[in-house]
């Protein structure tokens, strides 16, 4: 990191990740200006940055910002490359990098890499849980809420470093490579931001394109449409399934998880019905990830056989007058929501709705044919959530602008037995400013119902 001493770095951003990035830039002597088109008031952590020395430019995105002496951009993985700073820095050759390659730079540690559209909050965690059952020692962070550069800083070389690793980020990538790269699956997502699905594709493939034939790679061996061509990555590939037996990896066969090592030799590690794991893909990578990495199997059963759930995805919130209900607020797109729906048995009253991407759910008729007994909806793509469960034979359907009515509306609707399910298939900020707001906002309401009730 010393190669950016003296050199004029931006920032651009100011959330958790830039605060970050330009403390560290600025400690290993860089001069950094920190730009963010929020008004001062809402840029948390401008002061601090200012109380060190380093410059913050907020409101706009001043035409000088970007110039031939910037021998760095370093961007909130949410903005876009269509931004003019990030466009001008482009036109120039400037590097534009997300704080993963900073990261991968500064990191004395091994990485482990876990990307898709669906699975990788609960996989790197379950990863993080195995390694630390077997004694491994490791650091999770990344996309899952904990920035990189911080843990990479403190990283040795005995260690891991597990990062889940979104489009956004792997996008700002150059040199970065994981020691094992995981790509969980791919469907259709934020193509509001990446417009084509190839361009979204290419920025999932970007986790393999450094690696060598010293790395791995782990593909859904269910998905073939998503991967790369297997042959042209140079890195060794292991597979994970859970409807066909793979040449190497973890698989089901007889209803117990197995792992195929690259010699052929096969090893039970878990039998399917003592899995805690909502999402068995997401147990099977995490099986292969930490048999790789070096896990014993015992570690990896007890973990898989013990796991509480990560918040907001498939979350047990509580029973209410015999009603269970779940938060599943990080489903925001409708292959999220189908793994949810197709997860339960039990007749399921399903909340969804948010943020209108374009999308037309179809694929989501058959799923709610089989357990959904009614469909409360909110947000922008409420009309069509309803118009699609009316074509699944639903004929509950509610429309509601808040929360608080979509839990009220569900309690009436269901019995005891029954589910209800928050798993929006949308973004939330057509209402909330995150997902994670969304899914807290839902728990209150059943925890203010459930005491009502009490």
């Amino acid at each position: 990191m010393n190669k950016y001493q003296k050199e004029h770095v931006v920032v651009l951003g100011m959330a958790k990740s830039g605060v970050a990035v330009a403390k560290l830039l600025h400690r290993f002597g860089a001069h950094v200006v920190v730009n963010d088109q929020k008004p001062r008031e809402e840029a948390v952590g401008a002061d601090e940055l200012e109380s060190l020395g380093i410059e913050v430019i907020c409101g706009c995105h001043p035409d000088d910002l970007i110039h031939p002496g910037v021998a760095l951009v370093v961007k909130n993985p949410g903005i876009r490359y269509e931004a003019a700073p990030v466009a001008k820095a482009l036109q120039l050759g400037i590097p534009v990098v997300t704080e993963v390659e900073l990261a991968y730079e500064l990191s004395q540690a091994p990485n482990i890499g876990i990307t898709g559209s669906n699975g990788k909050t609960t996989t790197t965690t379950l990863i993080g849980l195995i390694l630390k059952e077997a004694g491994i020692d490791a650091l999770t962070g990344g996309n899952i809420g904990t920035v990189l550069c911080g843990l990479a800083e403190q990283a040795r070389p005995d260690q891991w470093l597990v990062a889940e690793l979104s489009s956004f980020q792997l996008m700002g990538t150059l040199a970065f490579k994981p020691k094992i790269g995981v790509l969980m699956n791919i469907y259709p997502a934020h193509l509001d931001y990446h417009r084509t699905m190839d361009e979204y594709k290419a920025a999932k493939w970007r986790l393999f394109a450094n690696q060598t034939s010293d790395d791995i790679a782990i593909l859904p061996y269910d998905q073939p449409e998503a991967w790369p061509a297997a042959e042209d990555l140079r890195a060794s590939v292991y597979y994970f399934s859970k409807k066909r037996p793979v040449p190497r990896g973890v698989c089901v066969d007889n209803g117990v998880i197995v792992y195929v090592d690259a010699a052929g030799e096969r090893e039970e590690i878990l039998p399917l019905d003592k899995l805690s794991v909502a999402h068995l893909d997401n147990a099977l990578a995490a099986a292969l990830v930490g048999k790789l990495a070096g896990a014993d199997s015992d570690a990896i059963a007890k973990v898989l056989s013990s796991f509480a759930g990560v918040e907001h995805r498939m979350e047990y919130v509580g029973t209410v007058a015999g009603v269970k209900y779940y938060n599943d607020s990080k489903a925001t797109n409708p292959e999220a929501a189908s793994r949810a729906l197709q997860a339960l048995s039990e007749p399921t009253v399903w909340i969804c709705g948010g943020l209108d991407r374009g999308v037309t759910f179809h694929e989501l008729v058959p799923v709610i044919q089989k357990n959904v007994k009614a469909v409360i909806a909110f947000g922008q793509t409420a009309p069509i959530l309803l118009e699609r469960a009316k074509e699944a034979g639903i004929n509950r359907l509610i429309h509601v602008d808040t929360v608080e009515k979509a839990v009220i509306a569900a309690s009436e609707a269901a019995v005891p037995g029954d589910v209800v399910l928050l798993s929006p298939a949308c973004a939330s900020w057509d209402m909330f400013p995150s997902f994670e707001v969304r899914g807290s906002m839902f728990k209150d309401v059943v925890h203010r119902l459930k005491t009502s009730l009490a």
